[in-house]
């Protein structure tokens, strides 16, 4: 993909800098360009303290930056995600290293990890304060970047963790991922459910690929172009992974106490529905997210 032309402009300072990129991204259609151009800037500049990135913006343009700073805006025009560019998105309150190899975090999906621990806490009252590696087993299906995986590790140091990925490159984002942050999570490379075969997981979570192949080719071009179609794609309607998923619960002991999806829009309904056929869970709820839309379903079974 041909990159957009952008040159700096001469003996500016770095407010004029950021102005004169929002400006050029604005004009290749580029959606929040001040939030991007701020984005990258500070990233470009390292000055991720916001009083110090306040203090600099007066200043001239360092020189020694200028190229970097060029290629930055250059790629974000072409509509390569800004989080791709730095390499890095926060998700709970963690750092992940993110690159075109996993999806890139989304604030909703916080929201599963909240309910998933909410639920889990009450199924195991104790789950908190337990010692380290005798909380419930947790399988987390699917995990890219292990952003999930990573933040009930940090929530539920008790919790036996263990991640899955059917891609090799994920795995390697993931695995670093959680070395950095210094967490306790293990990793298995295979198909949904399948790495997990004999083993008696308590919980399990996912956040599978739920975009119906056909409105692929519609989707805003950033995630099109840029993020892994095979987390994406999620066959014919969508719910492929989810069908797949219960389809392969008899290759463990026993159904999980605690299962959590993520989904797309529209799809909370007939996900719930898969849940009830299944027969397993006592409950089935739907979550919303921040903009009141049903976007997670879980279904939970008492721990006898």
């Amino acid at each position: 993909m041909n990159k957009p032309k952008f040159r700096l402009s001469e003996g500016i300072t770095i407010i004029e800098a950021r102005k004169e990129a929002s400006s050029f991204l604005a004009s290749h259609g580029v959606a929040e360009p001040e939030a991007n151009a701020e984005l990258l800037l500070r990233h470009v500049l390292e000055l991720n303290n916001g009083a110090a990135y306040l203090l600099a913006l007066r200043d001239p343009f360092p020189a020694d930056r200028k190229e970097a700073w060029e290629e930055a805006i250059r790629r974000k025009a072409a509509g390569e995600p800004a989080q791709y560019i730095i390499g890095e998105q926060e998700f709970y309150g963690l750092t992940f290293r993110v690159t075109p190899d996993v999806l890139i975090p989304r604030p909703e999906t916080e929201l599963l990890v909240e309910a998933v621990v909410r639920e889990a806490d009450r199924l195991w009252p104790a789950g908190g304060n337990l010692p380290a590696g005798s909380g419930p087993l947790v399988a987390d299906i699917g995990t890219g970047s292990g952003a999930i995986a990573a933040a009930l590790a940090s929530l539920r140091p008790s919790w036996r963790i263990t991640a899955s990925d059917i891609s090799p490159g994920a795995l390697a984002v993931a695995g670093a991922n959680v070395q950095r942050l210094g967490l306790a999570v293990e990793f298995k490379q295979g198909n949904l459910l399948e790495p997990f075969a004999g083993m008696p997981l308590d919980i399990v979570v996912s956040n599978p690929p739920y975009i119906p192949a056909d409105d692929i080719p519609h989707l805003q071009p950033e995630v099109r172009d840029y993020e892994p179609r095979g987390a994406l794609d999620g066959g014919p309607d969508g719910l492929a992974p989810y069908r797949i998923m219960l389809a392969q619960l008899p290759l463990l002991p026993a159904p999980p106490c605690l299962i959590g999806f993520e989904l797309g829009l529209g799809q909370a309904g007939e996900v719930a529905e898969l849940l009830r056929r299944a027969g397993h869970w006592d409950r089935i709820l739907t979550i919303p997210d921040l903009a009141g839309i049903d976007r997670h379903v879980l279904g939970v079974r008492t721990v006898q």
